[in-house]
């Protein structure tokens, strides 16, 4: 008995020596992964410089102060163009922001958002710009061209949805099966607990203009901002250092903003809303005018409204399909908005209004000229369907437009044939 258990524990030292001599066996198993882009926010709030002048290559919306364009370039900054000759538009600076999509000027500072901060930026020297104040923490979410983001607080990082695939490799034992995760499966902090979806002049200030996709205005020293949900008011008081002042409730599916007397017009989803601004820091509500789901920038001039109805954009995320239209509406008395008529359109976007002259941007289907001197019969004069126009800005006779392919100048002095001064196209489209 006893030899026989001294062979059994025997075998078993070898058999364990022989198991520990042998090769560890591993194979490599390499996969496609989708990771949402993380920027940590010291880096942002690091990030905003003047740079020389570069192409354009994604641009969003534009905003004109004397004799200067700005253009957004989405989520990285700004183009500043000198417009002092609409024909001959010199390229000259960019500014580094990231997280920028909206813009608005007062005197010679420029204001920005950054992901989740509002900016303020001396633009004196446009080539050599400097960081003046800033609001931190003031959007804790937002969407950019489509594309959701998130400020996690625990991480103190932006976590931007734009996906990212990443080639994956990894060691596996040979003992175990290989788990493949194919890239649309796999999406992180998808449940993270912090997700939402939810120039001076004669002595006073002088502000710029923006397009009608703007959700940044300036109206009595105090800027407004909109967001998805709401609507946040900065004090300018200051200028150099804005102050945040209060947030007032709108609602949801917010998307534009535009100042006209003594009024504010919101565009929606849902509908038009129309808020009194006179007291300018404590907005009150008059009036809706509800509408089936839909994208709907505005413009207002001579008491008439005029909103783009969008059905569905390249997310679909404007709503469900219904016919996409020009509407017509009568403001005159704010509280009580009347529509008055309504005009097919093919894919409208953005949208100016100058005396009798109306432009309306339809996306792939390209740029039209309308004459408004009847807003109700308005009648189309020019349509230019080789660019893609995403919004417009009318003002002195020098139409502004941008889209995809780039900016666009027209001169509309006459108003039935328009005239193209200029283009700067985007880098792809060179």
């Amino acid at each position: 008995m006893v030899k026989t258990i001294s062979k059994v524990l025997l075998l078993t030292i070898l058999s364990g020596f022989l198991l520990a001599c042998k090769d560890k066996c591993v194979q490599t198993s390499t996969y496609m992964s989708v990771q949402s882009t993380q920027i940590d926010i010291a880096n942002i709030r690091n990030s905003i410089k003047s740079a020389t002048a570069r192409d354009l290559e994604k641009p969003g919306k534009i905003y004109i102060k004397g004799n200067f364009l700005f253009i957004n370039e989405l989520k990285k900054g700004i183009h500043i163009i000198d417009n002092t000759n609409a024909k001959a538009p010199l390229n000259i600076a960019f500014i580094e922001i990231l997280g920028n999509v909206d813009i608005a000027v007062q005197d010679n500072i420029l204001y920005a958002d950054s992901y989740t901060d509002m900016v303020a930026i001396d633009i004196n020297d446009p080539r050599n710009i400097k960081e003046l104040g800033r609001v931190s923490d003031v959007f804790k979410s937002g969407t950019i061209d489509g594309i959701t983001w998130y400020y996690n607080v625990d991480l103190k990082k932006i976590v931007d949805g734009e996906w990212k695939k990443t080639t994956v490799s990894q060691e596996i034992s040979c003992d175990l099966q290989p788990i493949y995760y194919p890239y649309w499966s796999y999406y992180p902090y998808a449940l993270d607990k912090s997700f939402s979806t939810s120039f001076t002049q004669n002595g006073s200030s002088v502000t710029g203009k923006g397009g009608s996709m703007a959700r940044f205005t300036i109206s009595n020293n105090l800027l407004y901002a909109v967001s998805s949900e709401d609507m946040k008011l900065f004090g300018l008081k200051n200028p150099a250092q804005p102050t945040m002042e209060t947030t007032v409730k709108l609602g949801f599916g917010i998307e534009t903003i535009f100042p006209y007397k003594d009024n504010l017009f919101i565009g929606t989803t849902t509908g038009l809303q129309i808020w009194s601004n006179k007291d300018p820091y404590n907005p009150k509500f008059l009036s809706r005018l509800e509408h089936a789901r839909a994208c709907d920038p505005v413009v207002v001039q001579n008491d008439m409204a005029y909103v783009t109805l969008r059905s569905v954009n390249v997310f679909g995320a404007c709503g469900p399909a219904i016919n996409n239209q020009l509407d017509v509406i009568d403001v005159t008395v704010p509280t009580s908005p009347v529509l008055k008529k309504t005009f097919a359109m093919e894919n409208p976007y953005g949208l100016g209004i100058d005396n009798a002259s109306l432009f309306i941007c339809e996306g792939n289907k390209g740029l039209k000229s309308f004459d408004a001197s009847n807003p109700l019969d308005i009648k189309l004069q020019q349509h230019f369907k080789d660019i893609n126009a995403f919004d417009v800005i009318p003002l002195n006779n020098i139409l502004m437009v941008i889209g995809k392919e780039g900016l666009y100048q027209y001169d509309y002095t006459d108003k039935t044939n328009l005239k193209l001064l200029s283009v700067i196209k985007v880098k792809s489209a060179q």
